[in-house]
């Protein structure tokens, strides 16, 4: 064999990395939903999901905003399509409890927006009650749900983590309900990116260690996703408004309308 040729081995190696590489897509964060289907569609028709991207939505898909069910289609749909990797947030914790637990529960997960999302359901009624929540929803929050998930970089959890504890030693009133408050870095190293303490500004919270990226949609705020490896970030709102801009100097580009 003349010099500077691969053998065989060398080849197969190195078609490996370059398929490997070819299908390497983004990693992309997405903030808490709560009902705001307009918004979330919007996202994603700006973010030009690719078929290698990885969505990691953080949490709190349902309550307060007006369409949970279409929400819960929209993500059932793309986890069959293998591309989302859906976290809890304390919200799926609250609805599993209503349907699982003592009265109080339930009283306690409609007063905190279970109604709307039992009326996005029903048309408008929560006469319907838990019943009218197909299986499959139930399914993907209680089964296909996680509570934390990481990467060779970054971990994401809903809501916090004690910076001294393995993600699997995380206890559920730290990843479910703690707000962000500053965090100290992690023991791994690893980026934090969370939900779950909404900012009201409308911008995501950047401590450089630790990302916030809920940022108040089913208020007068947008919906976010975050490129973690790039640091890309798109935000979309009720209204069907879309923006763009970068995590370390946040300062979105022109808003436009889908």
């Amino acid at each position: 064999m003349q010099s500077g040729c691969l053998s065989g081995h060398q080849l197969v190696h190195l078609l490996w990395f370059m398929t490997s590489i070819q299908r390497a897509g983004r990693v992309l964060a997405v903030g808490d939903i709560h009902g705001c289907l307009t918004a979330w569609d919007t996202l994603m028709t700006a973010v030009q999901l690719q078929p290698q991207d990885q969505v990691v939505t953080l949490g709190d898909y349902v309550d307060r905003g007006p369409d949970s069910k279409g929400v819960l289609e929209r993500l059932v749909a793309l986890h069959w399509q293998g591309q989302l990797i859906a976290l809890r947030g304390n919200h799926e914790l609250m609805m599993l409890r209503a349907r699982h637990s003592e009265r109080f529960a339930l009283y306690h997960w409609l007063s905190a927006g279970g109604e709307e999302t039992l009326a996005s359901y029903t048309g408008g009624e929560t006469r319907g009650g838990l019943t009218s929540i197909p299986e499959e929803h139930w399914n993907f929050i209680e089964k296909i749900c996680v509570n934390w998930w990481e990467t060779a970089s970054h971990f994401f959890v809903h809501a916090n983590a004690y910076s001294n504890l393995p993600l699997s030693q995380q206890p559920e009133r730290m990843l479910f309900w703690q707000k962000f408050n500053r965090p100290t870095p992690h023991r791994s190293g690893k980026t934090m990116v969370c939900g779950h303490t909404s900012q009201k500004s409308g911008e995501p919270l950047n401590l450089g260690h630790a990302i916030c990226i809920d940022t108040w949609v089913y208020g007068r705020g947008w919906l976010t996703c975050l490129d973690v490896t790039s640091g890309r970030v798109w935000q979309a709102n009720q209204d069907g408004q879309f923006r763009m801009g970068w995590l370390d100097a946040f300062n979105p580009c022109n808003t436009y309308y889908h």
